[in-house]
């Protein structure tokens, strides 16, 4: 399928990469890709940002038939842009779709169409330490129809957003908030994949939350609720003693790749980690203990951001003197490095455009 290109004629003025947030401003351009039943997708095409109208029937709007992925586009020193393992952002995006009941779609395309958008928009690409150009792609439920049902058309689309940290706390550690009282996802449910309405059942735990002056909350198992998940917007990974400990894919968490990528450098530098069931309880004894080393949280957005203080029913700990670990600031200036093409890609992680 050809990637049809029409460009705008009133580019918008960049914001300055000194202050920019996180997905605050938008790019010149954006990928439509459409897809009609008995059709398949077609219509692939990159055409100037811009509003678009929409049924007030839309079904993604009435029943949240909707999907999403977040990757980044770094430039190195010498001018190179590089992406970070944007096939398996593709691969998990086709998972969520299969289990969104969204149609699949050809990865390669959506990788031409990624790398075209981006050359297009290079110019927002920000160069300033710790900011990256998000690349967001996301399909929606087209029909204008009320029913329970899955749609029989969708739009896929990529925009572009120049960021800088995620938290306001950059790489510097985060107060978290254990929820007791509100669920997230449970195994056989939705959790394991990126759809909207995960994050829409987070949003009131994440208010509550930051009222009490916490960052995020951290998801407990929505069974027995005494199982670490997740953080809402990350993976998370516990250093007790010497070894490092992460919550297992049961099929209520998210399967990140941030967190792939920890993991298999960890295993790189002899260190041990484990993925297995552990619980709030196994994280406040080893801190009682003094085994508990490092809290840290693992996601494209904020890459890697370390954890300080972790409220669970009132008990409240301070991990590592509410300092970064040695580990989680080793991993991020590796991971980062990587990214941006300071450091040798010795995984062949990145992908040059």
């Amino acid at each position: 399928m050809n990637i049809n290109i029409e460009r705008t004629k009133a580019p918008k003025q960049k914001p300055s990469s000194d202050n920019l947030g996180f997905g605050n401003y938008f790019s010149d351009h954006m990928f439509i890709m459409d897809y009609t039943h008995g059709k398949g997708w077609h219509d692939a095409r990159i055409v100037p940002y811009g509003n678009f109208e929409m049924s007030p029937a839309n079904m993604a709007l009435h029943y949240g038939q909707s999907v999403f992925e977040g990757l980044k586009a770094y430039k190195t020193k010498d001018g190179r842009i590089l992406l970070f393992r944007p096939e398996k952002n593709m691969e998990r995006l086709n998972i969520t779709n299969d289990r969104m009941c969204i149609p699949s779609f050809d990865s390669d395309l959506i990788l031409d169409a990624i790398e075209k958008l981006v050359n297009i928009d290079k110019d927002w690409i920000p160069e300033g330490e710790g900011t990256a150009l998000y690349i967001r792609p996301f399909i929606f439920a087209n029909d204008p129809f009320l029913g329970v049902r899955p749609a029989l058309t969708y739009k896929f689309m990529i925009i572009l957003c120049p960021v800088g940290a995620y938290y306001p706390e950059g790489v510097n550690p985060i107060k978290i908030y254990v929820e007791p009282k509100y669920v997230r996802a449970v195994r056989g449910g939705v959790g394991c994949a990126k759809t909207s309405g995960n994050y829409a059942a987070s949003l009131k735990a994440q208010k509550e939350a930051k009222e009490k002056q916490y960052t995020q909350v951290l998801w407990l198992d929505g069974i027995e609720r005494k199982y670490v998940e997740e953080v809402g917007t990350m993976n998370v990974f516990f250093k007790i003693g010497d070894q490092v400990v992460t919550p297992e894919l049961s099929g209520s968490i998210l399967p990140g790749i941030t967190r792939a990528s920890t993991i298999e450098l960890l295993k790189h530098w002899g260190i041990d980690v484990v993925e297995r069931k552990i619980s709030i309880q196994e994280v406040f004894e080893a801190n009682a203990s003094g085994l508990l080393k490092e809290v840290f949280g693992t996601g494209t957005a904020a890459v890697i951001s370390p954890v300080g203080e972790l409220n669970w029913d009132g008990n409240i700990i301070t991990v590592n003197k509410g300092k970064t670990g040695e580990l989680s600031q080793r991993i991020y200036d590796e991971i980062t490095g990587i990214q941006n093409g300071v450091i040798e890609d010795r995984f062949g992680w990145t992908v040059e455009l």
